[in-house]
């Protein structure tokens, strides 16, 4: 299919068109319907979550000030990609402007890397806890709090901005039609007469030292958290000590192993159908989103009653 052309844009798009599942269209069917109940999920759970953590007093503490601005990236990043997927399953509206294709594809790398940041100071936060508690009120406040955050928009806002901008100076020359359910940097810039090796070589470098370093000191906070775990004598203090970090863990599980099996994928290509890494992409953006308010609310006490107070004041 050939492009629009468009006076105004010098690479002579107007719009790209997401052609989902190419080689398995029965996909489309069967997933609309588990995806939207993920989606609403998503935004219920979270926003269930940030009323509560706003609404109780008890909550207003670090540790889950982090928790809502985690909630935050995921209701953004969910309302960014899925309602397109979507509207694609159901409508087949597959044009997408071109600013808006490279609006999503920004939102996307920027706040993925938002979210991995944000687990790496949540992992501090445990670290501190459990490895220096009589420390932690005095690192862990409302300052350190503002600080990281504003660490965490600062450093993953510059740093992927030229994704979309290296992208959207390519000339599109004639094919229009990206092989994906959203507007993947590579998926994008291969339909492109140009060289793309800069695009490729700096989502790869950007990719790695965003969420490489922050899976680094993830894993380095929880060996030391371990380590200190298992020196504790006091009966019971191991399994007490560990309840604080559980649902932190399965969160970065959740979040890491999506993204571990979506890039083993990529890599192996040749070898599965090129809709797996679609799918896990699309599904990236939703199934952590929906899982992490839910695991916060069942393992946390404070939530947990939290909740069921707002829930009370409701009726």
């Amino acid at each position: 299919m050939t492009a629009h052309k468009n006076d105004t844009n010098p690479t002579g798009v107007s719009d790209f068109l997401l052609n989902c599942f190419v080689r398995s269209p029965s996909w489309q069917l069967w997933l609309s319907l588990p995806l939207s109940l993920l989606f609403l999920l998503a935004m219920g759970a979270n926003a269930i979550l940030l009323i509560t953590i706003r609404m109780e007093a008890s909550l207003h503490e670090p540790m889950y000030y982090l928790l809502s601005l985690l909630s935050m990236l995921d209701i953004i990043l969910c309302l960014t990609v899925i309602p397109k997927v979507l509207a694609i399953f159901w409508f087949d509206l597959r044009a997408i402007g071109f600013p808006a294709c490279f609006l999503q594809m920004y939102i996307m790398n920027s706040f993925l890397a938002m979210e991995s940041c944000t687990f790496m100071i949540m992992a501090f936060d445990r670290y501190i806890a459990i490895c220096h508690p009589l420390r932690y009120p005095s690192i862990i406040t409302d300052q350190f709090v503002v600080k990281a955050a504003t660490f965490i928009l600062v450093r993953n806002v510059l740093i992927p901005l030229p994704i979309p901008i290296l992208s959207g100076r390519l000339h599109y020359c004639g094919r229009n039609v990206i092989e994906n359910c959203i507007c993947a940097n590579m998926s994008v810039s291969r339909l492109s007469c140009d060289d793309v090796t800069v695009n490729r070589l700096y989502q790869f470098a950007g990719g790695w030292t965003l969420l490489g370093s922050d899976l680094v000191l993830i894993f380095l906070s929880y060996t030391l958290i371990l380590r200190a775990v298992l020196r504790l004598k006091a009966e019971g203090a191991v399994a007490k000590a560990l309840s604080t970090c559980g649902s932190h863990f399965i969160l970065i599980l959740f979040f890491s192993t999506i993204l571990l099996v979506f890039i083993l994928t990529h890599v192996a290509k040749r070898k599965v159908s090129s809709d797996v890494p679609i799918l896990l992409n699309v599904l990236h953006h939703v199934i952590p989103a929906a899982l992490n308010p839910i695991v916060y609310g069942v393992r946390t006490q404070e939530i947990k009653q939290g909740i069921k107070k707002l829930l009370k004041r409701g009726w």
